[in-house]
C-alpha cells in the first residue's frame, strides 16, 4: 500500500548504510543499497546533482552536502572562534604592560647613540645582522617583514666583495625562515628569552656578549618599533665597534666634541660600544615584544570576525539543506497519500 517513491525512500533508509563520500567540495552520504533488488527504481532526489565530467569523485545520486558534515564544520568553526577571541583578550591584556616597559627603556640607548652615532653605510669588513623576531606565531606578518629586511641588509652588504656577513637570529620564527636561506651564514640564535623572568637588561647583555664574540665591525639590528596599538614600523639600528667608531670619529662626529685623553681611551670606547649594543638590543627586544602583542590582537580580531562570518554562512547552509530535505519528504508523503486515495 505504499507508492513507489515512498518505498524507495524507506529502502534507502532501512537497507542502506551511511558511507562518507567526497563530492562537490562537501561530504555526502551514499546509501549502499543493492540496485538489483530494487529493479529499475531510483532513490528520490534530495538535493542530488549530476557530477561534471572533470569532477566525478562519487557516483550519481550522492548527496552534495549532508547535515552531519555541516554540523561538524559549524562546531569546528565555533571552537576556533572561541580560541581566537580568548587569544585577542590575552594579547590586549599583555599589550599595556609591554607598552609601559618599552616606553621606560626608550631613551636608554640615546646618549651612546648621540655620542657614537648611527652609520649604517659605514664601510667595514665584517657585519653581523641581528633580526629580532617572535618565538610564537598568530601575530600577523611582523616576522616575515623583519626577515625580508634582514635579507635586504645581507644583499646590500654583500655588494662589497670583501665583506663578511653573518646572521644572528633572536626568536624561533626568524630562525626557521633564515636558516634555510643562509645555512652557512647563521652565526647563532636564541629563543624563549623572556620565558623566565621576562625581558631584562641582563638577558640582552648575555645576547650581546654572544654577538661580540664574532668581533664584527658593525652590528645591524632589525626590529619592529612600536608606535601605537595599530602601527609598528620596521626599523634598523646600527652599532659600531670601538675601532669603527674611532675611524668614524676621525672623519668628524659627536665624539670630537669631547676630549678623551690618556691610555684608557681605547678601553673606554670599547666599553661604550658594548653598552650601546646591549642597551640598543634591550630596547629593540622590548619594542618588538610590544609590537607582537599589538599585531596578535589585530590578527585575532580579524580571525574572530572571519570565523563569525563563516559560521553565519554555514548556519544558513544547514538550515536550507534541512528545510529542503523536510520539504521533499512531506511532498512524497502527500503524493503517496494521494495515490492511495486515487
Amino acid at each position: 500500500f505504499f507508492s513507489a517513491s515512498m518505498l524507495g525512500l524507506l529502502a534507502s533508509r532501512s537497507l542502506g548504510r551511511a558511507l562518507p563520500q567526497t563530492y562537490g567540495g562537501g561530504v555526502g552520504l551514499l546509501a549502499a543499497t543493492s540496485m538489483t533488488s530494487l529493479g529499475a527504481f531510483k532513490t528520490p532526489s534530495l538535493g542530488f546533482a549530476e557530477p561534471s565530467a572533470e569532477n566525478k569523485q562519487a557516483p550519481f545520486g550522492t548527496r552534495s552536502v549532508s547535515l552531519q558534515a555541516v554540523a561538524i564544520r559549524m562546531k569546528s568553526v565555533s571552537s576556533t572562534k572561541k580560541i581566537t577571541s580568548a587569544t585577542k583578550l590575552i594579547a590586549a591584556t599583555k599589550l599595556r604592560g609591554a607598552e609601559l616597559r618599552s616606553q621606560a627603556a626608550r631613551n636608554l640607548p640615546t646618549p651612546t647613540h648621540d655620542l657614537l652615532g648611527d652609520a649604517p653605510g659605514a664601510p667595514v669588513s665584517k657585519t653581523v645582522v641581528v633580526p629580532i623576531t617572535t618565538d610564537r606565531g598568530l601575530c600577523g606578518g611582523i616576522n616575515t617583514i623583519i626577515c625580508k629586511y634582514a635579507k635586504g641588509i645581507v644583499a646590500l652588504e654583500e655588494q662589497n666583495p670583501d665583506a663578511d656577513v653573518k646572521v644572528f637570529v633572536v626568536g624561533d620564527k626568524g630562525r626557521s625562515q633564515l636558516r634555510r636561506v643562509y645555512p652557512d651564514k647563521l652565526l647563532g640564535f636564541t629563543q624563549d628569552n623572556g620565558k623566565v623572568g621576562g625581558l631584562t637588561f641582563g638577558v640582552a647583555s648575555l645576547i650581546s656578549e654572544e654577538i661580540l664574540k664574532a668581533e664584527a665591525d658593525k652590528v645591524m639590528i632589525a626590529y619592529n618599533r612600536f608606535v601605537n596599538a595599530a602601527k609598528y614600523v620596521p626599523t634598523i639600528a646600527t652599532v659600531l665597534s670601538s675601532s669603527a667608531a674611532e675611524a668614524m670619529a676621525e672623519e668628524g662626529g659627536m665624539l670630537d666634541a669631547y676630549e678623551l685623553e690618556g691610555p684608557d681611551r681605547a678601553e673606554m670606547l670599547m666599553d661604550l660600544a658594548e653598552f650601546q649594543l646591549a642597551s640598543q638590543l634591550y630596547q629593540a627586544m622590548l619594542d618588538n615584544s610590544t609590537s607582537e602583542q599589538a599585531s596578535k590582537m589585530q590578527a585575532m580580531e580579524n580571525a574572530t570576525n572571519n570565523a563569525q562570518e563563516m559560521l553565519e554562512k554555514l548556519t544558513q547552509l544547514y538550515n536550507r539543506t534541512r528545510q529542503a530535505a523536510i520539504t521533499t519528504e512531506l511532498s512524497e508523503i502527500i503524493g503517496g497519500a494521494s495515490a492511495l486515495e486515487g
